[in-house]
């Protein structure tokens, strides 16, 4: 059994779904500090004005917190927001209206953890694509883990830029070209099950 470390990711990118499809163990890191600025509150999706960040706030408690620890903010209302742009953008891709019920609990319901969050989400991500993988979380942080192939800094934004993927259908290609390494999300509207094979 192949085993892949990762830090958790708001609607990882193609690059990190990529690694959990082609891994029987996802790991997903539950011991180490959050770090801002970083995919694992923030994902990119295709907008008709170019790439746009959508970003969950969280609650500052502490200077160093535990990534289990943090708290979802919900003193602005961020879900209908990232519904909106979300639905704004892929309105008129050929999977959208396929996905679109699977994904809009997740901007109605409150979760009070990133971690549960990320999660969920990306089991559905999983369901959605009709694979099945065992999803566990560390005991403790490990700077040099030996039974894993690590893979935790996917989730830094500097992390995922010269990355070489395979172009696919994006609704607004025609006016700038591919995009690539976006959201999941993208693929999986744009594409469909297709996103298996990127």
């Amino acid at each position: 059994m192949n085993t892949v470390l990762l830090s958790t990711a708001y609607l990882p990118n193609i690059t990190y779904l990529s690694q959990v499809l082609n891994h029987d163990v996802i790991l997903i890191e539950k011991h180490e500090h959050f770090v801002k600025q970083t995919y694992r509150n923030r994902c990119e999706i295709l907008t008709s004005n170019g790439k746009l960040s959508l970003s969950i706030p969280l609650v500052k408690q502490a200077d160093k917190e535990l990534i289990s620890d943090k708290k979802i903010s919900y003193a602005e209302d961020w879900q209908k927001q990232h519904w909106r742009a979300i639905t704004s953008a892929y309105k008129n891709s050929p999977y959208f209206e396929f996905f679109e019920d699977e994904f809009k609990p997740f901007y109605e319901n409150k979760y009070e953890l990133l971690l549960d969050y990320n999660t969920q989400l990306l089991q559905k991500i999983l369901h959605i694509l009709r694979v099945k993988k065992q999803i566990e979380f560390t005991n403790q942080f490990d700077m040099s883990p030996v039974n894993s192939l690590d893979l935790r800094a996917l989730s830094d934004l500097n992390n995922s830029e010269n990355v070489n993927l395979k172009p696919y259908y994006q609704v607004f290609a025609d006016k700038q070209g591919f995009t690539p390494n976006l959201s999941c999300l993208d693929a999986l509207f744009n594409v469909g099950l297709e996103t298996k094979y990127l």
